[in-house]
């Protein structure tokens, strides 16, 4: 059997110099799926420092080219040259970028220097002093006069008495000129004037001075562009699996990479584009997406859902790249019209949704559904009953990827018409979180032990997300519940039935069920009051009926909300007393959000009124 031959790297020396030539000359790019730049300004003085003292630094990663294999891009504020590509960097970017911006002083927010405490006017001989050249930074902003802040930065003699070289002055290349100028202006306010005693020799120390400081800086610089940072290459023939490999194993940036990245990756080398053009496209198209789960998670799920991958890692590196290419634009279309139905259900953000597994499969069911209207709403009625079947049955509390392509297989099988061996079509009950015999619906007892839906919980969230779904009228402004609330936080998780009553009763007050998302008001002194009287005093409401009509949309029960007369009862009667109303109002509003999950597993759509009616007849005729 033959073995392919891997190609070898070579690990070699190359000066800051000469990196620096192959940026200016447009000579090294990077490829498109390195991230960007994320070194914060403390990470660069470090790396700057470590130069300055001629330390040790780690190799780079290069990849030699003879025809670029993948896209490419140029080093932040590097020329953009147009020339042949010689070197792709696969490792190395934040640090060379880093040495490129510092020593061209092409920082937005911040420069910085080398200090010297010989020239700092500020030192006394007491005190301690930084024996090394020491990298220093200054933050940068622009005022109101647009004047870029501190100015004593662009003054070379106030900088100088701060005893601050500013470190563009120590960048490679033939700049004696600009050096030598900055250097004749820092030191021009203590040059002598003729009119002075002893001129002749003020003036001999002043150009020794001088003298001394350009050695300095030639010193520094000499150091700077021979400093090794040293590189390994891959060969040319190194193939793009094989590079992005390598890449991937020697990464050296804090935050790991992720499977999007590396996915990406595999898209820029198999397909030559840019994934992220493709993704902020996406985003700006379609924003409201991106308030559901993280979008590079989403598209990768929903691809390989689109493929008949399972939605999860495994999927994900199973799937054909070139395929979710080629179904961009019907997997962007998917999610679009996914975060729409979604918002049509009441759910508004990835706060607010029971289970993230659902996703996907919504958004990739819609690459199948007709655009017709007959067919579209018999569909999303089909959506409907498998959304709230995902909330309120054990289906997605374990295995939720695998259960997630199982279901979505089912489903479109359902909307395709797709006929089975025996000649029959697939119904419901093949789809496993229809099935009620396997998937049974939460119950009554179940719902009311649910806890506070603020914590990561599908319950929870879906309990929450019944109330939104019918609108969730505010008890203060009497506005309902919409996105924009949810982002400007200000709604609030908020006991229903006053936490403080329950708590001195001792009474476990965190359920869902006692809980409604308003907005927040500066509580009261609640004391020992009635629930109902407590939320009369507190908000502002002009009537009865607004009363009820608020507490309604919330599934409130008002006449178990109403239960009191505490304040002249013994200690244990009250307490007694408190938790045999509080018990009460949670079965009560547990009853209205059963019969909700009821109707709304069945596809329908509710009312406060007609939920609220259904139930109290139920109960009046038994």
């Amino acid at each position: 059997m033959n073995l392919k031959k891997m190609p070898s790297s070579n690990a070699q020396d190359r000066p800051i110099s000469i990196w620096f030539q192959k940026i200016e000359n447009g000579e090294l790019k990077l490829p498109r799926f390195q991230r960007h730049q994320a070194w914060d300004r403390k990470r660069i003085a470090s790396l700057l420092d470590t130069v300055v003292q001629n330390l040790p630094l780690g190799v780079t990663l290069l990849l030699n080219v003879d025809k670029e294999q993948f896209i490419s891009r140029y080093l932040v504020t590097a020329p953009q040259t147009g020339a042949r590509v010689t070197e792709h960097l696969l490792d190395g970017q934040q640090r060379l970028t880093a040495l490129w911006r510092a020593l061209h002083n092409n920082y937005k927010n911040e420069t910085f220097f080398i200090y010297l405490c010989d020239y700092d006017d500020s030192v006394n001989e007491e005190d301690d002093v930084y024996d090394d050249y020491t990298v220093f930074f200054q933050s940068r902003w622009i005022d109101k006069k647009e004047r870029l802040r501190p100015l004593w930065v662009d003054n070379p003699a106030e900088t100088l008495t701060r005893g601050f070289i500013p470190m563009n002055l120590f960048k490679p290349g033939d700049i004696a000129e600009e050096y030598e100028n900055w250097v004749q202006q820092a030191m021009l306010p203590q040059k002598p004037v003729n009119s002075e005693q002893d001129y002749e020799e003020l003036l001999m120390a002043w150009m020794n001075s001088k003298q001394k400081l350009l050695n300095i800086i030639r010193d520094v610089r000499e150091t700077i562009s021979h400093f090794n940072l040293p590189y390994l290459a891959l060969p040319s023939a190194t193939s793009k699996d094989t590079a992005l490999q390598v890449f991937i194993n020697m990464n050296t940036n804090s935050k790991p990479l992720s499977q999007y990245d590396i996915i990406r990756a595999e898209i820029e080398g198999v397909k030559g584009i840019s994934l992220d053009d493709y993704q902020t496209e996406l985003d700006e198209k379609y924003p409201n997406i991106q308030y559901y789960f993280e979008l590079p998670f989403l598209i990768m799920a929903t691809s390989a859902l689109i493929q008949d991958k399972l939605p999860n890692q495994r999927g994900m590196w199973d799937m054909e790249k070139d395929i979710m290419i080629a179904n961009w634009d019907s997997m962007a279309d998917g999610l679009a019209k996914m975060a729409i139905f979604l918002e049509s259900q009441g759910i508004y953000d990835k706060k607010r949704l029971p289970t993230n597994a659902v996703l996907a499969v919504v958004a990739a069911l819609y690459t199948h559904i007709p655009e017709s209207l007959d067919a579209r709403g018999q569909a999303e009625i089909l959506l409907k009953k498998y959304l709230w079947s995902s909330f309120f049955t054990d289906r997605y509390e374990n295995s939720a990827a695998s259960h997630a392509y199982n279901d979505f297989i089912a489903l479109k099988n359902i909307i395709n018409k797709v006929v089975k061996e025996n000649d029959d079509e697939f119904t419901e009950n093949d789809v496993p979180v229809l099935n009620r015999d396997k998937y049974p619906l939460s119950t009554l007892e179940e719902l009311v032990q649910v806890a506070w839906p603020k914590r990561e919980n599908i319950r929870a969230r879906g309990i929450m997300a019944v109330f939104n779904k019918l609108g969730a009228i505010d008890f203060a402004d009497g506005s309902q519940i919409n996105r924009q609330q949810l982002i400007e936080s200000k709604r609030h998780y908020h006991h229903v039935f006053p936490d403080d009553i329950l708590k001195k009763a001792e009474v476990e007050s965190y359920l869902a069920l006692n809980c409604s998302l308003i907005t927040d008001k500066t509580n009261l002194n609640i004391s020992n009051k009635e629930p109902y009287t407590y939320l009369r005093e507190r908000y502002d409401w002009t009537s009865e009926d607004i009363v009820n009509s608020r507490l309604k949309s919330h599934l409130i029960p008002i006449d178990e909300l109403k239960n009191g007369g505490y304040e002249s009862l013994t200690p244990e009667n009250k307490k007694n007393k408190i938790a045999t109303d509080f018990d009460a109002f949670i079965n009560k509003r547990g009853q209205y959000v059963v019969e909700a999950i009821t109707q709304l597993t069945l596809g329908n759509d509710i009312s406060a009124n007609d939920i609220i009616n259904k139930v109290e007849s139920l109960e009046n005729n038994n």
